[in-house]
């Protein structure tokens, strides 16, 4: 019996002349030619460079951007990277070893962004060919039944030609911005319109600027750097590499390029809400007072907020943080300074509690650390603890743990000056030792244990009458600096985003047709007089809602260019 599955050859196909051999001898049906590597490697070239996989790459770029957001990157702050480390110490190795405090860099959103970049510009190339051939050629010639659009429409004009007709027609299509050509076809003469190549044109600049905005920030921003720096009021600092407390450079980062201005920070003013007592406390407003010089001497006070930087000598001069930085004296039991210094504080709360930390590895008796609580505000809690209810300076407080033992400075091994690593260390005064912690107010002095010499918080004498202790506590500012020489292009390859995005969408995609045809008279006595009929027909590329309105404006406006009665 018959396979009744079996294909029906077709006339004169034969085993060995139709279709595969092996197929058609084992009835296994048709096989699928190998590819080869050439083959797959087109293969994969085309998915690559898909719209569909253009997409997904963008998406995937945004989705690898997000960890960048939840935990702090090296890059930006690296203060608070080290205190991601203190605070969760299981987690933040992990999270290390994934690269989720370089973000930016690693290799999982290089080989995304890469990808990206390949995928835009093999999708360009060859459109940017097909866009440029297609507005070189010629309009498609008219269709023999036009009657088949959707869009379609057709008067009979009386006392006019073939010739007058055309001529009105592709007056009225020329001034309203399409390429027309004339056809005639079968012994009808029509005229074949087309315009809206500004939105391919945008689609590509779109398109474009997407790889020029990558380019921008792959490359240019290799030439620029971000540091941080921590100035206390009356403080200030050069910008020089040196003088950052941190600084990430780019790949092609010179530090010869650096202008070598000075800023200094005169004052920081914080302002606190004090009227609504749902937000009582909350800051309104931080301004950072500073001076900054020039390499040639000139100095200019300016100003600096936390939305508004400071644009100086090509660099963006952020201010992101302020806390307080008691002045803190150490001094042996002689009574000589061994240790002074305005100490920056970590902030821990809204209310500016604030954690610091004094080394004093020299001049005493044994190298001294002291891990210090300031409240700007001091509300007792019970069994010596404190805390801050306000972040201003209404009653300012310091409380210090006394360690000795090896500060570990000496072993060569960076250490961070915010923190204190006492397990090689012996508590002296604090909850864990004999010694209650030491508690001080502005201007107060106090003696170490054990005879190791005294310590003085802020001046000696302050204006506690007028509640000023801006001169015992002055406030820091943590300032991030950038310099990116890429931003100029990257805002401008943004707009051209923009505006290409906005063309493409905006400008439609339209093909116009007007065929003529001569009407003869009517009757044998010619009571009718001869006309043309006219066919407006157009049909769009993607979607156009306003098609049908347009070809209903180019039948009225031909007829009444025409001047004669529609029949």
């Amino acid at each position: 019996m018959d396979d009744p599955n079996a294909r029906p050859e077709l006339e004169g196909e034969t085993p060995e002349t139709g279709g595969a051999p092996e197929a058609a001898a084992s009835g296994d049906g048709p096989v699928s030619p190998r590819l080869g590597v050439v083959g797959y490697l087109r293969f994969f070239w085309r998915q690559l460079t898909s719209m569909r996989t253009a997409i997904l790459l963008l998406l995937l770029l945004a989705i690898a951007a997000i960890p960048g957001s939840l935990v702090p990157q090296r890059s930006s702050d690296p203060n608070g990277v080290t205190q991601y480390f203190a605070d969760n110490p299981d987690v933040a190795p992990i999270l290390d070893s994934l690269k989720l405090f370089d973000v930016y860099s690693s290799p999982w959103f290089s080989a995304v962004y890469i990808l990206l970049f390949i995928s835009l510009i093999g999708c360009i190339i060859p459109r940017t060919k097909h866009h440029f051939d297609a507005m070189r050629a010629r309009p498609p010639r008219t269709p023999a039944r036009l009657s088949r659009l959707t869009d379609h429409r057709e008067e009979t004009y009386a006392d006019t030609d073939v010739d007058t007709a055309l001529a009105e027609a592709r007056t009225i299509l020329s001034k309203s911005g399409y390429r027309v050509e004339d056809y005639d076809q079968r012994g009808v003469r029509s005229l074949s319109a087309e315009r809206g190549y500004l939105r391919e044109t945008g689609n590509l600049v779109f398109h474009a600027s997407l790889v020029g905005v990558l380019v921008a920030v792959g490359i240019g921003g290799g030439f620029g750097y971000a540091g941080q720096r921590v100035v206390v009021e009356g403080q200030s600092f050069v910008n020089s590499a040196i003088d950052y407390d941190s600084i990430n450079p780019g790949r092609f980062f010179d530090e010869e390029s650096l202008s070598p201005y000075a800023l200094s920070l005169d004052a920081l003013d914080v302002t606190y809400e004090t009227s609504n007592i749902a937000a009582y406390g909350q800051p309104i407003d931080f301004t950072a007072h500073v001076t900054t010089t020039t390499p040639d001497g000139n100095s200019t006070a300016q100003q600096i907020k936390v939305n508004s930087p400071l644009r100086f000598q090509g660099t963006d001069v952020f201010l992101l943080g302020n806390g307080y930085a008691p002045t803190i004296t150490v001094r042996d039991p002689d009574g000589s300074v061994v240790f002074t210094d305005s100490v920056p504080f970590l902030p821990q709360d809204a209310n500016l509690t604030s954690i610091g930390v004094v080394k004093v590895p020299d001049g005493l008796a044994k190298q001294v650390g002291l891990v210090g609580f300031f409240y700007p505000t001091a509300q007792p809690l019970g069994d010596g603890a404190f805390t801050s209810n306000y972040p201003d300076l209404v009653l300012p407080i310091l409380s210090l743990n006394v360690y000795t033992g090896d500060l570990g400075i000496d072993d060569g091994v960076p250490r961070s000056v915010y923190t204190l690593a006492t397990d090689d260390m012996t508590q002296i005064a604090g909850r864990d030792a004999d010694v209650a912690a030491i508690q001080l107010q502005p201007g107060e002095t106090a003696q170490l244990p054990d005879g190791l010499g005294s310590i003085e918080f802020g001046n000696a004498n302050p204006d506690a009458a007028s509640g000023d202790y801006s001169g015992s506590v002055p406030r820091f500012a943590s300032l991030d600096i950038h310099s990116d020489p890429s931003q100029l292009w990257v805002l401008l390859f943004a707009v051209l985003v923009v505006a290409g995005l906005l063309t493409s969408l905006m400008v439609p995609r339209r093909r116009v047709w007007v065929a003529v045809h001569s009407v003869e008279p009517a009757g044998a006595d010619g009571a009718t007089s001869g006309g043309v009929r006219v066919e407006y027909a157009g049909l769009a590329r993607g979607e156009d809602p306003r098609l049908g309105e347009a070809i209903e404006s180019l039948a009225y406006r031909h007829g009444t260019a025409l001047g004669v009665e529609r029949l």
